[in-house]
């Protein structure tokens, strides 16, 4: 035990559960909510409204349930895990019948003073369950076949659900988060290279497939692939979002032309530029500095979390943390490569940057379950 810790354990429980906040990840996160309120306000026309301000308010409420869920033991929630994702499930199916419809995909409940998207919130309990199904199976069973088919299916469950919706992105975060704890958990490998294999296969196949008796996919499919690999084929249509974010990033240059004076998102010629663009309007503004900086927040974010991992030693925290910073990984990286052209737009937003409440509150609660585990990780004597 340090001698810090040491004498951490004469303060209150209260106190020392504040003095033990990992701190240096609260201030990064707040670092990069204040880059995304700055953007809000310039997108805006330099106006809080109608953007910023509920962002602002958006993110006070995250802040206070991040340190609600932070102060709860990190116990209670790996008892809560089951509950939690049944929970999201059910609002999954809630959506499939009830919910609202909002650019040509049926994703949201209407709450009345905010609209809920379930699909953020699976995210998060679907890496709970499986790090609580994971602390629960013993080491030696994790490669077997049977004990390998329940987390594929607790996975492939929500995915099949949101694919529904349709949303491809949120899809292919449950995905890759899912398997991520299932390969930090032990899984043999061999099962990822047989997933690999077939995902190749099959990519492989639409591709052969085309304007043959057997093609896989509809024209107009194969059509949004081709517009994917070339904007220019359809740029005033399917390729015109890329290619007016690709003349964004471009006209940044170096330093940016000034805050406020980027002319893609002033003259809307940048779509969605408050939520899935957002990245773009940053580096015309702020040039490759501010888009570099903004990703060395990021990096520093998922850097504590990855130590916070490594050194804990109760196996759910650490699964728990190492799932929630993949999906916050992937979050960011699916909608720079998304912006940037290097991804099919899929409407990834930028976590904690893009407008929007589920999304911010639902990650705000993640943070919390970080700093959950981080508090009450097991210290020494």
């Amino acid at each position: 035990m340090s001698y810090l810790e040491y004498n951490v354990k004469t303060v209150p429980t209260g106190l020392r559960k504040v003095l033990f906040l990992n701190w240096a990840l609260f201030l990064l996160l707040a670092a990069v909510a204040g880059v995304g309120f700055m953007m809000l306000y310039s997108v805006a026309g330099g106006s809080f409204s109608p953007w910023a301000e509920p962002q602002m308010k958006r993110f006070g409420m995250g802040v206070a349930a991040m340190f609600f869920v932070a102060f709860v033991p990190i116990w209670f929630w790996r008892n809560m895990a089951a509950l939690a994702f049944s929970l999201s499930i059910l609002l999954l199916l809630l959506v499939e019948f009830f919910g609202a419809v909002g650019m040509g995909a049926q994703r949201w409940i209407d709450l009345g003073f905010m609209r809920l998207q379930p699909s953020e919130l699976t995210k998060i309990t679907l890496v709970m369950i499986l790090a609580a199904y994971y602390d629960w199976l013993d080491v030696k069973r994790v490669s077997r076949p049977l004990f390998v088919l329940i987390p594929l299916g607790l996975i492939l469950l929500p995915t099949f659900m949101v694919l529904r919706q349709p949303d491809l992105g949120t899809a292919l975060l449950l995905v890759v988060g899912g398997a991520t704890v299932m390969f930090a958990a032990g899984v043999h490998w061999l099962y990822f290279a047989v997933v690999a294999a077939i995902g190749v296969g099959l990519v492989t196949g639409v591709f052969m497939s085309r304007d043959t008796p057997w093609q896989l996919l509809k024209d107009y499919q194969y059509r949004r692939i081709d517009t994917f690999l070339d904007p220019s084929t359809d740029p005033l249509g399917a390729g015109y979002h890329i290619t007016q974010s690709k003349i964004a990033l471009g006209s940044g240059g170096w330093s940016g032309r000034g805050f406020m004076q980027g002319t893609q998102s002033r003259l809307n010629f940048l779509p969605e530029k408050h939520t899935d663009f957002i990245f773009t309007t940053l580096a015309e503004e702020f040039g490759f500095v501010g888009a570099f900086s903004l990703l060395v927040l990021y990096a520093l974010i998922i850097l504590f979390c990855i130590a916070s991992a490594l050194q804990n030693k109760d196996r759910f925290s650490s699964l728990l943390i190492l799932g929630i910073s993949t999906t916050f990984f992937l979050f960011f990286a699916l909608n720079m490569s998304m912006v940037m052209g290097l991804a099919p737009v899929v409407g990834v937003p930028l976590p904690l940057v893009s407008y929007g409440g589920s999304a911010m509150l639902v990650l705000m609660v993640a943070f919390g379950l970080i700093q959950s585990a981080h508090i009450h990780r097991p210290r020494g004597r």
